[in-house]
């Protein structure tokens, strides 16, 4: 041991050790042994990932590349268990990396193009698969796999073309063969999930969005088609925020522009409608609801709903036609919309078209039970029931409110107008026309003058099933019963007057 002295503060001086210990030697691996140890981890990872534990798998192929990052295969091998992960854009870059490495790891290029195509770029993913065939022609799964990204090309450009003439139908039978081959493709989901939402189908629509978001929740894409389903559900400030939301994150998100543009604009004018129709201000809400309609016709339901709105307001305006077409409209966008049938039965009930009338109501008493549908249904097929019947205040040309003096008088007038003995020199045709005519208004006189037969009447019976046979009485009895009596009244022909002229005599 070899002592030494130290000088303190106060001058003495202080024996110490002076022996320092000595770090242990290190040993350094030399490259045969850095391999082995790199081939022992990816040796680790291969059992792993025999046993499908590719989380591990994944870690001990790590340890591999740390220990060795020049070896193109452990690339591979990492690449092929993100694959098995699902985490196809770091695979991707292993693949990329291991063929960088070694131009001809064949095995490199196949999982760079599976990678590619699995995330649409099928373009890419062609010529990956390209360069194996030119390492090996006749690779089968490379053969194969080129077959299958000229597949998922063909698909893209069929779905770009039916997008563009609104064949939405189409454009998701495309997108979902092509989603076969590339299942990690967000463009094609979105693609998708945007063309359910226009062809209404939101819960569909909203789960894709959902899937995406839920591994990437600043998609702009898919918060967009989810303010998309909201916006055509007539969620609109809901959608409003998405499409806003969507705005923050891709701030040249053309469609998520548009989209939020025009629900405002579409909340705005039918507010304007609304108020306006409780301001008793018909004309201006029919303008309003009309200019709303103009804004987006890919929202079916909240158009259906202004097609109805302005149905209300035509009805007000005794537009009944318009009225009526209104709520066809509605109900062609929205089957299911209980209110436009509604409105429309009316306008039906109110042009006395009850076939028509009891059908809507029949469709909406099927969808709601309740008693207003039941009576509303009820009331329209008596309606029709009593429609089929001899109208008989047509016949005397009366209202329906009719008084019993405005009966009379209406079958005064009738009576001498369509009296046989007042034509007896018409044609024959003509003779038996108004003969008709004459019975039909003693029969119509016979029924409305009776308040027992006229209430039996109105409320839809059938008379004869109560034992009254129409077709007994005399219209010349009651003619004369009306006027008095036998000899009470008479026509008599005035030659000076010409053919056909008569004038009234009473006793």
């Amino acid at each position: 041991m070899v002592a030494g002295n130290i000088l303190l503060s106060h001058g003495k001086m202080a024996a110490v050790d002076s022996e320092v210990p000595m770090e242990p030697e290190t040993h350094i691996m030399n490259e045969e042994e850095i391999e082995r140890e790199a081939e022992g981890f990816k040796e680790q990872g291969n059992a792993f990932y025999i046993k499908k534990d590719y989380s591990e798998a994944f870690n001990y192929y790590t340890k591999a590349i740390g220990t060795c990052p020049k070896n193109a295969s452990y690339y591979g091998n990492r690449a092929a268990t993100l694959m098995m992960l699902n985490r196809y854009r770091e695979a991707l870059e292993d693949s990329q990396q291991a063929v960088r490495l070694d131009d001809c790891f064949m095995k490199g290029h196949l999982r760079e193009g599976k990678c590619h195509l699995s995330l649409g770029n099928a373009m890419a993913a062609r010529r990956c698969f390209q360069k194996v065939l030119e390492l090996e022609p006749d690779n089968r799964q490379a053969q194969q796999e080129h077959k299958n990204a000229n597949t998922v090309l063909e698909y893209e450009k069929m779905a770009e073309c039916d997008f563009e003439k609104r064949d939405f139908r189409k454009v998701v039978y495309c997108m979902d063969r092509a989603l076969e081959f590339a299942s990690a493709c967000q463009r094609f989901k979105i693609m998708k999930a945007e063309c359910l939402a226009l062809l209404g189908r939101y819960p569909e629509a909203q789960s894709v969005a959902s899937d995406i978001l839920r591994i990437d929740s600043t998609n702009g894409d898919a918060l967009y088609v989810r303010g998309l389903c909201l916006y055509y559900e007539d969620c609109i400030d809901k959608a409003v925020q998405f499409f806003m939301q969507a705005l923050r994150m891709a701030p040249d998100h053309e469609k998520a522009r548009l989209a939020c543009r025009n629900a405002k604009a579409l909340k705005a004018k039918k507010e304007e409608g609304n108020t306006a129709f409780k301001d008793g201000n018909y004309e201006a809400a029919f303008d309003l609801y009309s200019e709303a309609l103009m804004i987006d016709p890919n929202n079916i339901k909240t158009n259906a709903k202004l097609y109805c709105n302005r149905a209300t307001v035509g009805s007000k305006l005794n537009k009944i036609e318009q009225a009526m077409e209104d709520c066809t409209s509605a109900i062609k966008l929205d089957e299911t919309y209980i209110k436009a049938y509604l409105r429309r039965a009316q306008c039906y009930m109110d042009t006395e078209m009850y076939e028509e009338a009891v059908r809507d109501y029949e469709k909406v008493y099927q969808t709601e039970k309740t008693k207003e549908h039941k009576h509303l249904l009820k009331n329209a097929q008596l309606e029709l029931k009593k429609s089929k019947r001899k109208d008989y205040y047509k016949v005397l040309g009366v209202g329906k409110n009719a008084t019993e003096d405005e009966i009379k008088k209406a079958y005064r007038k009738r009576a001498l107008m369509h009296h046989p003995d007042r034509h007896s020199a018409a044609t024959p045709e003509v003779q038996k026309e108004e003969e008709k005519k004459f019975k039909e208004v003693g029969e119509a006189f016979t029924v409305l003058s009776d308040p027992k037969k006229k209430s039996r009447y109105d409320s839809g019976h059938d008379l004869e099933d109560d034992g009254i046979n129409m077709g007994d009485f005399d219209a010349n009895n009651i003619f004369k019963a009306f006027f008095g009596g036998p000899g009470g009244f008479s026509f008599e022909n005035n030659s000076s007057s010409g053919p056909g002229n008569f004038f009234f005599q009473f006793g």
